[in-house]
């Protein structure tokens, strides 16, 4: 399975901003465990904002990051401890912009198994792994609706063991999933079963929601 994501990932095409925002980079780690898994972060709730929230380990680049991988990278060592030399890189996806005027670029990598993995406490209260399987099988908790330039799009939420998996991550979730493994899922098309949530722009504002780069 990890083989044909590699491949698939390679002939990917991510849509590249031109626009002249600020730049960020995330990595989303895929354990290679014989059930593969991929690991998450929740961010510290004494934190005033995004507190509580799930996210990839990642960050803002910074003027020493030669470019948007050494970011992702970076920021994966100083806010999990995860060295660069044990990531393999299997991909880029394409980038998103927050409503904060952020444009942020995921990058895939695989990372072995039981790394001796710790959070900075300053930022982070938890590092987690879920099976790849609850994506894969599109074990979804509901749908939000986000609207994007009037557009609505149609966001998977998640729920594990407590921790809620949504928005950003979620958006880039559902670009993994179609492109690196084939599945039939689109932020685009209304998802065949499920309860829907609509999010007014108003409500997505004041939470953490993000918009998918055009």
């Amino acid at each position: 399975m990890l083989e044909k994501l590699r491949e698939r990932l390679q002939a990917h095409r991510p849509q590249r901003l031109t626009l002249d925002l600020p730049q960020a980079a995330v990595l989303m780690p895929i354990v290679d465990r014989h059930e593969p898994t991929l690991l998450f972060t929740r961010r510290a709730d004494h934190l005033t904002t995004h507190s509580g929230q799930v996210a990839f380990p990642g960050g803002k680049r910074e003027a020493q990051d030669p470019d948007l991988l050494s970011t992702a990278l970076r920021e994966s060592l100083e806010e999990i401890a995860l060295p660069r030399e044990r990531v393999e890189l299997l991909g880029r996806l394409s980038d998103v912009i927050s409503l904060h005027g952020i444009s942020v670029t995921p990058y895939v990598g695989l990372i072995p198994p039981d790394l001796p993995l710790v959070p900075d406490l300053n930022e982070l209260d938890a590092i987690f792994e879920v099976p790849l399987s609850l994506f894969l099988e599109d074990r979804r908790h509901h749908t939000d609706v986000i609207p994007v330039n009037g557009r609505p799009h149609f966001v998977p939420s998640y729920h594990v063991a407590g921790q809620v998996i949504w928005g950003l991550s979620a958006m880039m979730l559902v670009e993994l999933l179609a492109e690196g493994f084939g599945r039939e899922i689109s932020l685009h098309r209304e998802p065949a079963g499920g309860r829907l949530c609509y999010f007014p722009e108003r409500l997505l504002r004041a939470r953490d929601g993000l918009a998918r780069a055009p």
